[in-house]
């Protein structure tokens, strides 16, 4: 069997049939190929068929013989990882700023716990100010502190299934076939 034979068969591969190239573009876009936007058909077919598929794939392009354009090609696939990379680069700095929000409400939220717990350490006698104080700070912290658990766990995670669907198109390898 030929090396790259053996190397298809172990690489994940999502196989799409076109018509014609603008099956991958937006059909409102007019520009040329290298800037148009990509169909939302087509980035929900293609996110569906990766889900269950290894981190390294290829997408391949079946396209009838006489339609296949060498340069249009090549213009496609530039076109193609520009968008997976800028999409992933997006979503990656937005991740990695709703964590650092989370760890600044975290910091806050045990701040703002720590100094209500020094005013009721420190003023003993309660007054109208220190129970006030107290009665400000505390929700206030313990607010923060969650919220900023929130970010963290949760919002982080609800971005994680996109931001690796971007980076594996990123990865990937795109090739046209005729079919």
């Amino acid at each position: 069997m030929k090396k790259e034979v053996k190397s298809r068969l172990r690489t994940p591969e999502i196989i799409l049939k076109l018509n014609n190239y603008d099956d991958v573009f937006s059909d409102f876009d007019p520009r040329p190929y290298s800037q148009r936007s990509l169909s939302v058909d087509f980035l929900d077919e293609v996110q569906r068929a990766s889900a269950d598929k290894a981190e390294r794939l290829e997408l391949n392009f079946l396209l009838p013989k006489p339609k296949r354009d060498n340069y249009k090609e090549s213009q496609i696939k530039k076109r193609l990882k520009n968008h997976f990379k800028r999409h992933f680069t997006i979503l990656d700095h937005e991740m990695k700023g709703t964590i650092k929000t989370g760890v600044i409400f975290n910091l806050v939220g045990i701040l703002l716990m720590f100094f209500a717990t020094y005013v009721l350490f420190v003023y003993k006698d309660t007054s109208l100010v220190t129970t006030f104080l107290v009665v400000f700070l505390e929700p206030g912290g313990w607010f923060f502190f969650w919220e900023g658990l929130n970010l963290i766990l949760f919002e982080s995670k609800k971005m994680r299934p996109k931001l690796e669907f971007y980076k594996k198109m990123y990865k990937s390898r795109i090739d046209f076939f005729s079919d």
